[in-house]
């Protein structure tokens, strides 16, 4: 298969300091936008759960179970503000239970008995750790004013961004590298087309590409592993299979090589069944240092680096 970048350790260097020169500067621009647009957000949502708890002062199990989602939330209104272990250690409680409120629902196999024990647990803990100083109207018995509850939810929406800072940039920054490959694919004539899933891929329309499109994988147990980008050529391959894109960016270099074994499992997966010949590319913008290169040219995959997005031409695009 033609090698792109795996097969010239000469130019990682300099291709790891522009990649992580790109990176830098996309952060300084961009990255405060996207957490300010999300901190946005996310005050909406702590004003909604202070609201649906009269504001904390009816934490109780009742209220737990009729606004599960609010425990991210009311973990961030403590002081300090709790980890999903340690609430669960300080209350005793169901981590189960905990966990599923995490995401927004309840079990649906625990009694009813054992649910309102346990959210009795969880809401005793919130309320004895709740910060006062965030929240005067407690301890004053009085009814907040809008811009007690505005400021209380401004605190409380930092420091939920504040724990989910790495995941907010990511996404952001995964969009961006999406729409540069699409941009590029649209400049040379290609349409953005879904791919039907009753379809075989080799069977995918030529000039067409995809976003986030599930592969069936799994020799036994069918799973659906999603890639990035697929691209069927204007002129396919030999095996008449589309080209498969995972777009990564990293702001550090530990993360990466904490990753590099996630590639590899899925290159595994798709040669099971697509065969050893599978096009499966990395996209890549940030620190990925000879390590993980390294590692990936050791296991066959190959990449494109973003500041030079024209080698997806050596691909036959």
């Amino acid at each position: 298969m033609l090698q792109i970048n795996a097969n010239k350790p000469h130019l990682w260097k300099s291709d790891i300091a522009a990649s992580v020169d790109q990176f830098n500067q996309w952060f300084m621009r961009f990255a405060p936008e996207a957490f300010r647009s999300t901190r946005i957000e996310t005050t909406e949502h702590v004003k909604a759960a202070l609201i649906a708890t009269g504001d904390l002062r009816n934490l109780d199990p009742g209220t737990l179970r009729a606004t599960p989602s609010a425990l991210p939330i009311l973990r961030m209104c403590t002081a300090p503000p709790l980890a999903v272990d340690r609430l669960i250690g300080l209350a005793s409680a169901s981590k189960s239970l905990v966990g599923k409120m995490e995401e927004g629902k309840l079990p649906v196999r625990m009694t009813d008995q054992l649910l309102e024990e346990n959210l009795g647990k969880v809401s005793t803990v919130l309320t004895k750790l709740l910060d006062g100083d965030l929240f005067p109207w407690l301890d004053a018995g009085l009814e907040p004013t809008a811009h007690e509850r505005d400021r209380a939810s401004t605190v409380v929406a930092d420091r939920l961004c504040s724990a989910v800072a790495n995941p907010i940039i990511r996404n952001a920054q995964e969009q961006r590298q999406l729409a540069v490959i699409g941009q590029w694919l649209d400049d040379r004539g290609y349409r953005k087309k879904s791919h039907p899933s009753g379809k075989k891929l080799t069977e995918m329309e030529r000039g067409t590409y995809s976003f986030r499109m599930n592969l069936q994988v799994g020799q036994t147990l069918k799973v659906n592993m999603p890639i990035d980008v697929v691209i069927q050529p204007k002129h396919p391959r030999r095996d008449s299979l589309p080209i498969l894109i995972e777009a990564k960016s990293a702001g550090d270099f530990t993360n990466t090589n904490k990753r590099r074994k996630e590639e590899a499992a899925k290159i595994h997966q798709l040669h099971a069944v697509y065969g050893k010949d599978v096009c499966y590319i990395l996209f890549l913008c940030g620190y990925f240092g000879s390590d993980y290169l390294g590692y990936e040219a050791a296991e066959g995959i190959d990449w494109v680096w973003e500041h030079r997005i024209g080698d997806l031409s050596k691909l036959g695009l």
